[in-house]
């Protein structure tokens, strides 16, 4: 599920999140896939993109000399030199279409390639140990990282196809033709009232002048499609975010027929992203009247600008053809950057995108090791220490009681808390995850530790895999696993083991807990940390519970973050979690992005 969503206030444009430049950018992907495992097969792939390409030019330029000698068949009305040359086109034409379909495929494949090294080395990086936690509580940056991961990664993929591709195919198209087009225009002298002078290679100047005042022009009037287009995708990403949280509460919303609340909602963010495409339709409709109007144009300029030797009687009429073709091929060629303007201001907007979600990942490790945080250690006494340990939430301060709290191999302890603490912050800052505050967290080493959150997890899949999570499903036996179901009174899910379902919806509050619990005397980890996942339970499902930490996990040293009326004599130390007021919040501290 995507991350929390930040208030409107809060929400920034993609834009302004890394200010690198494009050099920058294309060096963070460019180091993804030289250490990518798909490096090797993309390097083989352009390299059989880059062969045809360039025999495919061969094949055009070919082409272009065939004009010669088939429009002057047709200017002289000589039939059989006409079919001649038809079966000369029909040869050439069947080469570059094999050819042409090979290409498409390789293409294709790069692009496949070409997102499987991007999604598989954001995915790698983003689910890196506590990044993704951290990176949720860094700013806007952390904000629906599903769409920078999923959507974008296509995005950048494709595009990076078509148009690397496309630039390059333009390239040599340029190379092969400026010869061409030069040989029909050297040599040629104009004659001006008298006057006479001559332009070598007058034709391909031409060219060139023509395709870049058209590239000049499109980027001037473009270029803040890169701006528009990466506002669009990150409204986009909101409004997904917020279909998807209506989706998983649906059941509460329709109970409190709070339908039009979240039709008011959403519609918020439907109105913001409309705006933003109102933006990029009158940006790209003001492209258009440069890209079209030049398009229409280039239907005649070649034909002026080769008229002027035609007429003079130095081309004849299959000439002429060639040399409008080759006008055509230079001129498509120079003019590459006018036709795909708008697709490279959305190419680079998803780039910055995608580099500056990598960076941010990255850099979270970074950001945290830095500012003063709560320090981690390895204990050397194989205990738990919480020494002088202070907590900052956004709006205040907590900490321990006890100055040093020393939880020691086999206790039970309990710590409870004042109303209205958030008791979830000690949890998290036990497990490393929370490192804003002060003082020192000392866990035994080279121990299993396991850690169970107020709220189960459990993954997509069978009820065996949800149980075995996260050692696979051939971490357990049949009987191992049904032992734990009935002893945690779960019998009713002992023939459904291999049923795929979401557990999280078809169990209830107490079987969530209960299956949480069977998972935990399978694993039988050397210390536990609870998260007050034995406050809510009914009586049954907590005494059955109670007797697995008893009897299954004797030898197991158990902290419970919770509440004191939950005690029972399961726990033989009570320790206290009080706020602090003397501190401050985060947001008085004036540290960003929490």
């Amino acid at each position: 599920m995507a991350e929390q969503k930040p208030s409107r206030s809060t929400a920034t444009s993609v834009a302004g999140e890394v200010e690198a430049g494009l050099l920058s950018q294309l060096r963070v992907i460019l180091d993804i896939y030289w250490i990518s495992p798909v490096r090797n097969r993309l390097i083989l792939m352009i390299l059989g993109v880059v062969s045809i390409i360039i025999v495919t030019s061969a094949g055009q330029v070919l082409l272009n000399r065939w004009n010669v000698p088939f429009y002057d068949s047709l200017s002289r009305r000589d039939f059989p030199a006409f079919v001649d040359q038809l079966m000369v086109f029909f040869a050439i034409a069947s080469v570059l279409l094999v050819f042409n379909v090979a290409q498409t495929w390789l293409n294709q494949m790069t692009r496949l390639k070409l997102r499987e090294g991007l999604t598989r080395d954001l995915v790698g990086e983003w689910l890196e140990p506590r990044r993704a936690f951290k990176l949720s509580n860094s700013g806007p940056i952390g904000v629906n990282p599903d769409q920078r991961l999923h959507e974008d990664a296509r995005h950048l993929s494709e595009m990076s196809t078509d148009l690397g591709f496309g630039l390059l195919q333009a390239t040599i198209l340029l190379v092969s033709f400026i010869g061409v087009l030069w040989t029909f225009s050297s040599g040629f002298v104009f004659n001006v009232y008298g006057y006479s002078f001559s332009i070598p290679g007058y034709m391909v100047w031409a060219a060139i002048l023509y395709a870049a005042s058209a590239s000049w022009l499109s980027w001037l009037v473009g270029r803040k499609l890169i701006r528009y287009n990466a506002d669009r995708y990150q409204k986009e990403s909101e409004l997904r975010f917020s279909l998807m949280r209506v989706n998983e509460h649906i059941d509460a919303i329709s109970l409190y027929r709070g339908e039009a609340d979240e039709n008011r909602r959403i519609g918020f963010d439907i109105d913001s992203l409309l705006a933003a495409i109102r933006l990029l339709v009158t940006a790209l409709t003001q492209l258009t009247w440069v890209t079209s109007g030049y398009g229409w144009i280039t239907i005649v300029a070649p034909i002026l600008v080769a008229a002027p030797v035609y007429f003079a009687g130095n081309l004849s009429f299959g000439g002429l053809m060639a040399a409008i073709g080759a006008f055509n091929q230079v001129h498509d060629a120079l003019k590459w950057f006018v036709n795909n303007f708008g697709a490279i201001a959305d190419w680079r907007a998803t780039l910055l995108r995608v580099t500056s979600f990598r960076q941010a990942v990255q850099a979270t490790d970074i950001n945290n090791s830095v500012e003063q945080r709560i320090k981690f250690t390895q204990s050397e006494t194989n205990q738990i220490v919480l020494d002088k340990l202070k907590i900052t939430a956004p709006r205040e301060t907590v900490r321990l009681k006890e100055k040093k709290a020393v939880v020691k191999e086999g206790e039970r302890v309990l710590i409870t808390s004042e109303p209205g603490i958030d008791r979830t912050l000690l949890f998290r800052a036990m497990a490393g995850l929370w490192p804003w505050g002060a003082g020192t967290v000392s866990l035994p080493g080279n121990t299993n530790i396991l850690f169970m959150p107020r709220l189960p997890y459990f993954p997509p899949g069978s009820l065996r895999e949800a149980m075995s999570y996260p050692v696979g499903k051939d971490g357990f036996s049949d009987e191992e696993l049904v032992s734990a179901l009935h002893e945690l009174g779960l019998t009713r899910l002992e023939p459904m083991l291999d049923f795929k379902a979401r557990w999280d919806r078809e169990l209830s509050d107490d079987e969530q807990q209960s299956l949480a619990f069977a998972r935990l005397k399978l694993h039988k980890p050397t210390w536990v940390v609870i998260d007050e996942a034995l406050d809510g339970m009914e009586k049954d499902a907590y005494e059955r519970v109670t007797a697995v930490l008893r009897d299954d996990l004797a030898k197991s040293t158990v902290v419970h973050i919770g509440r004191e009326d939950k005690n029972d004599h399961v726990f033989s130390k009570v320790l206290h979690f009080v706020s602090d007021p003397s501190g401050h919040g985060l947001e008085e501290e004036g540290i960003a992005g929490v």
